[in-house]
């Protein structure tokens, strides 16, 4: 990494009349990376900072959430940077095994082919080839957004390292009796033909039927209601609560299953709801996850009826026909023989879904790979119970326990050929051998390699170690693990971040992935929905970058990132950003033009002004708030405290109060210089890490070093002034008040108005230039007339108005406006009066009425008030 230079500081000139985004951001961020400012030394001596990035599907461009994500974990990255820390942003991108593998399928079908037609082998080649023409295109968008990420530390969960990572783990794993086969319920789409996980399920209300029917006859009978009438086929029992004396006649009875020509029990158990429609419901085990375990409990018998592809296999009139078709024709074939009681359509019900291509996803009895995760559960929860990590905001810790205490043992295989095959080899005799790195499978007739492969979460739950170079004990392991903090939406925190804790707690000896876990919520439109492109409400974040850089949808996202809690956002909030990276661009350049400096050592405090020694407090005060804002991760409220410091104390009051000052020269000119210099200095760098482009361009031309990338993180200087702190407020309360004073009289902002102002006595009277400039005040001239006096904070302003507003007019309005308060006052009070009124009108409608009481009440004082001080005459 380069050390910051020293270098004469560029004039004025250097900067631009208008910021260009465009013309700024992607040359600073090449030259950020061509300097290695990004790139961690696992070498250093200085203390870690580590965060391994979310990895995003190879398959994904840059969304709003990832936008979000990015700028929050980039501002606590360049900000440990600047603290001294040799600080890791890890980079890396995930295989997505069914979305990338449904992308070369689709390309292969218009070329009239199927993966089938190639073979494994020169199928998975063809992915690779996609991946590395079409995959990866987030990565440029991350540089167009300024993610300070180590590029030379780029990883893919399928390079060779992580490869080696997964066959390690998976190994260790299996000889500890923690990996085991065995036939289970599993989510299953037919479409991408694979088991899928829990995460790409996506759950939406479809309109379907509830249809009830009758099982058995006369006496012992029982009827059971069902949305999916295709599983009956499937059906081994109907389960009763064993309280539910309606069914006591029954249990351990057999009753007709119609259609089939089967009798099934009928079994007690307490999973059943007697308050729930009839209190008796269809047991499939091999179709429902709810129905299989009771089958276990059971010991009943597990009757598959549909193939992979949800066609239904059952001999018989209905074999052959897809599960929609099938539903159809078997209640149909149900109302013929009579046994339907009851049916519902359209019965509104959520529905599961793959996430990838929309298919409704089937409950389906299959042999598949799973982790006993009790044990690793258990230590998951652990270590947060004990302190060793933290969560962010507190309030998602019960969300973690209910999850992680109540984690049933998850299934990793999945029926592809894009991922991590399965490092298992079946021999012809009925052998299992898992085989490690660097060992030699077995070979000979009727050995075979498991044809599934690893669930694309698995490697991923290795990210904050094997992204390091794990399981070999490199450099970057004893360096940057345990990793700091992770950053990552609490949609995920069940599905990744707990595999994280549980793999990182099993291969790394006890020790935990991160210390801390930061969780944000999800991005939203500016009216709290879900962004949807079916919604009409998606936005491209790359839009906004073009259209207003991306500092000003940083700033935007950072500003709205309140711990845990969705985040709305508009296009208004993000121009109102760009307005403000345009003050900050506006100011500085003025600030240069008036030789603002960084040069030299603060002037001493009892030279300084009240002015300069109020800013410098506020200052000190705020690099203060800031620090323990981004400690906690509040960046809402940091970037608010920031915005107002700068917009407000800043620009709005430091820079315009001296203005006088420098008009006026001398030393007290130069001192403010030097303290402007250094308000800005420490403001742009506390600004940096959110708003990382413009800062940059402007503290280089401020101070002519090298990079504010790299410079240091400002601290609290300590200095503190309460009593200009005290005489500041007193100016900006008199500002404010003749400020309104103008306004309720209808001046114009910019209009010059005569005034004597009584200042002696006061802590005022040193500021008397900069009250006359702020306030358009001129000298009282000859013939001088004080036609309105102001009382304000032990002075006096008197102000001659008499050629600046039609006197006559103004008192007509005014007099109009009270007529009307007056009126509405009286209406208000007439109806609150009302006894009647308020013993029918419902609360809300009341409320209101007092609001506008409340209202009229305040501007009969206030155009009352305006009355009294016009001119008279």
């Amino acid at each position: 990494m380069t050390e910051n230079s020293q270098q004469p500081p560029a004039p004025a000139s250097a900067l631009p009349t208008q910021y260009t985004p465009a013309d700024v951001e992607g040359p600073l961020y090449e030259r950020w990376v061509e300097r290695g400012y990004f790139e961690a030394d696992a070498t250093s001596e200085k203390p870690p900072y580590t965060i391994v990035i979310p990895p995003p599907n190879v398959t994904g461009s840059l969304h709003l959430g990832h936008a979000f994500e990015h700028t929050l974990i980039d501002a606590l990255t360049r900000r440990k940077r600047m603290q001294g820390h040799e600080t890791l942003w890890q980079p890396g991108m995930d295989h997505a095994g069914i979305a990338t593998q449904n992308k070369v399928e689709q390309q292969l079908a218009g070329e009239g082919l199927s993966r089938h037609d190639l073979g494994r082998e020169a199928f998975v080649e063809r992915v690779w080839q996609w991946k590395e023409e079409f995959g990866g295109k987030i990565l440029g968008q991350m540089r167009r957004l300024g993610d300070g990420v180590d590029w030379s530390r780029q990883r893919f969960t399928m390079d060779e390292g992580l490869s080696q990572a997964v066959q390690t783990i998976f190994k260790k794993l299996y000889d500890d009796e923690l990996i085991y086969r065995a036939e289970r319920i599993i989510n299953w789409c037919p479409r991408c033909l694979t088991a899928i996980s829990d995460i790409e399920v996506e759950y939406q209300d479809d309109d379907g039927e509830l249809v009830s029917m009758r099982y058995g006859d006369g006496e012992e009978s029982i009827v059971v209601a069902t949305t999916r009438a295709e599983t009956m086929l499937g059906d081994t029992a109907v389960a009763v609560h064993p309280d539910d004396e309606r069914y006591q006649h029954l249990i351990g009875k057999l009753i007709k299953l119609p259609l089939t020509g089967r009798s099934i029990p009928v079994v007690a158990d307490a999973h059943v709801d007697p308050e729930f429609g009839t209190g008796a419901v269809k047991v499939t085990p091999a179709h429902d996850p709810n129905d299989f375990e009771i089958g276990r409990r059971h010991d009943l018998p597990t009757l598959t009826v549909m193939n992979e592809r949800a066609i239904l296999t059952v001999p018989g009139p209905f074999e052959g026909l897809d599960r929609f078709e099938a539903r159809a024709a078997i209640v149909a074939a149900l109302r013929e023989e009579g046994r339907i009681v009851a049916e519902k359509r359209p019965y509104v019900h959520s529905v599961g879904h793959c996430s990838r291509c929309g298919t409704a996803v089937e409950p389906r009895l299959s042999m598949q790979w799973w982790v006993k995760v009790g044990p690793l559960a258990e230590a998951a929860s652990g270590v947060v119970r004990d302190g060793r990590v933290t969560i962010h905001p507190r309030e998602m810790e019960k969300r973690y326990f209910d999850w992680v205490d109540n984690l049933h043992d998850w299934c990793i295989s999945r029926q592809l050929w894009w991922g991590h095959r399965i490092p298992v080899w079946y021999g012809p005799d009925g052998e299992t051998v898992c085989v490690g790195p660097g060992e030699e499978p077995p070979s000979g007739e009727g050995w075979h390699q498991e044809t599934d492969v690893l669930d694309t979460w698995f490697s991923s739950g290795l990210w904050p170690f094997s992204t390091l170079g794990w399981p070999e004990q490199t450099a970057s392991v004893a360096k940057f693990y345990p990793n700091s903090v992770l950053v990552t939406g609490y949609d995920i925190l069940f599905f990744w971040v707990v595999r994280m804790m549980m793999f990182g707690l099993y291969a790394m000896d006890g020790t935990p992935p991160f210390s801390e876990i930061v969780l944000h919520g999800m991005v939203r439109d500016q009216n709290g929905k879900k962004m949807s492109k079916s919604f009409g409400n998606a936005v491209d974040p790359l839009d906004w970058m073009d259209k207003y850089g991306s500092d000003a949808l940083r700033f935007t996202l950072a500003r709205g990132a309140n711990p845990g809690v969705d985040v709305p956002i508009g296009e208004e909030w993000v121009q109102g950003s760009r307005n403000f990276t345009n003050k900050l661009w506006n100011a500085t350049r003025f600030a240069l033009m008036n030789g603002a400096t960084v040069e030299g050592a603060l002037p001493p405090a009892e030279r300084l002004s009240a002015t300069d020694r109020w800013i410098l407090t506020r200052l000190g005060e705020v690099t203060a708030q800031a620090d323990a804002l981004y400690d906690d991760y509040q960046f809402a409220k940091l970037s608010d405290l920031l915005f107002h410091f700068a917009w407000d104390e800043v620009f709005d009051w430091y820079v315009e109060l001296a203005k006088s000052v420098f008009q006026a020269g001398g030393q007290p000119a130069e001192d403010a210089r030097r303290v402007l210099g250094e308000v800005l200095d420490v403001t742009l760098r506390l600004l940096h890490p959110i708003v990382p482009f413009v800062t940059e361009t402007l503290w280089t031309t401020l101070t002519g070093r090298e990079s504010i990338v790299v410079t240091d993180w400002p601290k609290d200087s300590g200095f503190r002034d309460a009593a200009a702190e005290a005489e500041i407020a007193t100016l900006q309360r008199v500002i404010t008040e003749v400020r309104r004073f103008r306004g309720d009289q209808g001046l114009q902002p910019g209009q010059r108005v005569p005034a004597r102002l009584h200042l002696d006595g006061t802590p005022l009277a040193p500021h008397e230039p900069a009250i006359r400039q702020l306030l358009r005040l001129q000298p009282e001239g000859e013939g001088f007339t004080a036609t309105a006096t102001l009382p304000v904070e032990g002075a006096e302003v008197a102000l001659d108005l008499s050629g600046t507003i039609d006197v006559a007019a103004e008192r007509k309005r005014l007099t109009k406006d009270l007529a009307a308060a007056e009126k509405e006052k009286a209406q208000a009070e007439g109806k609150l009066g009302n006894e009647a009124f308020l013993g029918k009108a419902p609360e809300p409608v009341v409320e209101k009425i007092r609001g506008r009481l409340r209202k009229a009440e305040e501007d009969i004082v206030r155009l009352t008030g305006q009355l009294e001080k016009l001119p008279q005459g």
